[in-house]
């Protein structure tokens, strides 16, 4: 058994937006130019299944040709030292390509798709998903994405691995897209916490919370002074 402190971090959107990918939400509300109820709910996906396809396809592309910033670069390096898991609200594989090797996507993965009848019904994707493209059991092929208005199946894994937490870490999130946003509250007393953001937001009252306010790689080598 390894007796390096746990180190969890929740990553968001931030974290890459370093690396050319657009933050979820622009201040308008927008992903991409698309209201995000049309491209990232069931609801948009019944009423104009092609969109979607499109949509994430283009994000597919995007994130092929988008590489590691030293965020990502920054936080792997961290296994020398930390036991880390990486919580991830991001699709992308990011983490992973910087040498993170122990990554949990809660929203999905972009290099994955599902047949739309049984999301246990997964394959790897590299290429673009079209209408007609059936999986097994004759449904079409989607984005292995939890959209809004989908259960998160892998947050109560998240729970159980925030509680055990001797350091956790928020990055590149605002703390404003549940549930995720809820892991915070179940850190344990003893541990240390840390917001890296280029904009704090307004953290609970009830939490002790050390912020950095930081683009997300000036914040990973701060933290890492500040734990090294």
């Amino acid at each position: 058994m390894s007796n390096k402190e746990n180190l969890v971090i929740l990553s968001g959107a931030g974290i890459s937006a370093e690396s050319g990918l657009k933050t979820f939400r622009d201040s308008d509300g927008l992903w991409e130019g698309h209201n995000i109820y049309e491209v990232a709910t069931p609801r948009g996906w019944a009423a104009n299944m092609p969109l979607v396809l499109d949509f994430y396809n283009m994000r597919r592309r995007d994130i092929a040709n988008a590489q590691p910033n030293a965020a990502h670069i920054g936080l792997a390096a961290l296994e020398k030292n930390f036991d880390v898991t990486i919580i991830t609200q991001n699709i992308d594989d990011l983490h992973e390509r910087a040498g993170s090797t122990h990554v949990i996507h809660l929203h999905g993965e972009i290099f994955k798709m599902c047949s739309e009848r049984n999301k246990n019904i997964i394959y790897e994707i590299k290429g673009d998903i079209q209408p007609g493209d059936l999986a097994p059991d004759g449904a079409q092929l989607r984005p292995f994405i939890v959209w809004f208005e989908e259960e998160v199946p892998l947050l109560p894994k998240a729970v159980e691995i925030v509680s055990k937490a001797d350091i956790f870490v928020v990055i590149g999130t605002s703390l404003q897209v549940y549930p995720a946003a809820n892991l915070i509250h179940y850190t344990p007393a003893h541990a240390q916490c840390f917001i890296i953001d280029k904009k704090i937001p307004t953290l609970p009252g009830d939490l002790h919370i050390t912020p950095i306010e930081a683009p997300a790689s000036v914040g990973i080598r701060q933290l890492s002074s500040i734990l090294l």
